[in-house]
């Protein structure tokens, strides 16, 4: 169940205005069965988390999160974690380091594809095509099961010193799609100092640093070939930096393409 949160701020003058964010209820991520009858090969699966280190129903949701990608918990999906941080929690005593308006705006056109009444954290969405609250395992093994068994093209990426070579071939009958390309930070702790959060140390996996655009897919094209800029930034740890890249239907929001890549690997 998702609760609003309203919360009032008031001046020295008594003036008061009102503010909300919609969280999801605080609750202890499920344990996620092992589904046996691994098969020989496995169909890979973009899970995104939209999280806030200034929100208290966010950690569970980091944890399960966490757990699909290190445990791979779903036979036959190769499960790719990327963690989204939201700004909109940004005013509510706790400004998180790695939250970006952009993130808040992907968040946004998949309310808008999926007609939800608003943005919520934690929210977790498997593949483009379905959302549920982020700590909720036994809804996370459902999605993730079912998208493994919609077969997607391969996505061939090698990593040069300051580039990745792109390469996307047997795409099948799709629409117009978008190629993006995310560097994101495993091994990240966060000693948070104030907030709903405040005196807890949160630790992060996937947390995406940035998210850039290297190229368009029309709905006639079966296959794709660039070369992109790997991005860089003040403060990132290279040796747990990963890169992922998907192909992304502009209107459904389906991911037709997936792939990650790590340098020394």
């Amino acid at each position: 169940m998702r609760t609003i949160l309203f919360i009032a701020l008031s001046t020295a003058l008594s003036v008061f205005s009102a503010c909300s964010i919609q969280t999801a209820e605080s609750y202890v991520p499920e344990e996620m069965p092992l589904i046996s009858g691994e098969p020989k090969t496995r169909q890979p699966v973009l899970v995104e988390l939209f999280t806030s280190e200034g929100c208290s129903s966010c950690p569970p949701a980091d944890r399960q999160l966490n757990f699909l990608e290190t445990q791979q918990p779903v036979a036959g999906a190769e499960v790719i974690t990327l963690a989204f941080h939201v700004d909109y929690w940004d005013r509510l005593g706790w400004k998180d380091a790695y939250s970006s308006a952009e993130f808040s705006e992907r968040q946004n056109q998949y309310v808008q594809r999926m007609n939800l009444d608003s943005s919520y954290t934690p929210q977790m969405v498997v593949d483009g095509q379905t959302e549920f609250v982020g700590s909720n395992g036994g809804q996370a093994t459902d999605a993730i099961a079912k998208a493994a068994v919609q077969p997607k093209a391969v996505i061939d990426i090698k990593l040069t010193e300051s580039s990745a070579d792109i390469e996307i071939g047997g795409l099948s009958k799709h629409e117009s799609a978008t190629i993006y390309l995310a560097a994101a930070e495993d091994g990240i702790v966060t000693d948070v100092k104030n907030g709903e959060n405040g005196g807890k140390k949160l630790p992060h996996i996937s947390v995406v640093r940035k998210l850039d655009v290297v190229g368009k897919l029309a709905s006639s094209e079966a296959s794709f070939k660039a070369s992109a800029t790997l991005p860089t930034g003040s403060g990132w740890k290279e040796e747990n930096i990963k890169y992922i890249v998907f192909a992304q239907e502009d209107v459904s929001g389906r991911v037709i393409a997936i792939g990650k890549a790590k340098s020394g690997n």
